[in-house]
């Protein structure tokens, strides 16, 4: 299937059932706003990585608006679709102030090895206690897939586009994977030299060899 988006690049990357708050405040992403929400048509987010906009991006559809201001701005729930593959890019479009874009949808496999998700959502509580910080899931562990934890995984805006890319449920879980087992042990690592730089200067317990 192919046909004709609204594009909205941003400096995101947005997955397949993400549910994402925006403030809308440039005049031509309020008109796209406006004419999708009245039409009850989606429209597309493409990442900005490196001042260029991304070739894969995902269709969203506006599920709310939770505060229209005086001049124009809102504040809007969406919700992300599914992913598409730019075809041609269409910057100047006949009484539009935002661009567009011809796409098709790919196919996407989205069933994964549960046992594999599991060692990646353990893995992710891992690297969140050595990160010290408090993240919460908004479903029952064994219901998680790749896109529900991928922002959870301190992938950087590059590695998250990699893994949107991907279009395996397997591929996905499998990049997370290799992600996880690489920056885990580099964090562990640092917490037992930041206890290590603790301990100096304080008395210590120590127990001498014994005769």
């Amino acid at each position: 299937m192919t046909n004709f988006i609204p594009i909205f690049p941003l400096s995101i990357v947005v997955y397949p059932g993400e549910k994402l708050n925006l403030h809308i405040f440039e005049p031509r992403y309020k008109q796209l706003v406006n004419e999708c929400v009245q039409a009850k048509k989606p429209f597309g987010i493409q990442a900005v990585i490196n001042q260029r906009i991304s070739e894969t991006g995902t269709l969203v559809q506006v599920t709310e608006i939770s505060k229209l201001y005086d001049d124009g701005k809102m504040d809007i729930k969406t919700e992300g679709l599914q992913v598409f593959r730019m075809l041609e890019m269409i910057e100047q479009l006949p009484d539009k102030m935002y661009s567009g874009a011809i796409v098709n949808y790919p196919a996407n496999e989205t069933i994964g090895n549960k046992v594999l998700m599991q060692g990646i959502v353990k893995g992710i509580k891992e690297l969140h206690r050595l990160l010290n910080i408090e993240k919460k899931f908004y479903k029952p562990d064994d219901e998680l897939w790749s896109y529900d934890v991928a922002h959870h995984a301190g992938l950087s805006l590059l590695e998250e586009y990699e893994l949107l890319e991907l279009l395996h449920e397997l591929q996905r879980q499998e990049y997370l994977k290799r992600h996880l087992t690489k920056v885990i042990p580099v964090l562990a690592e640092m917490e037992q030299l930041k206890e290590k730089v603790k301990m100096n200067g304080h008395f210590k317990h120590l127990k001498g060899l014994d005769n």
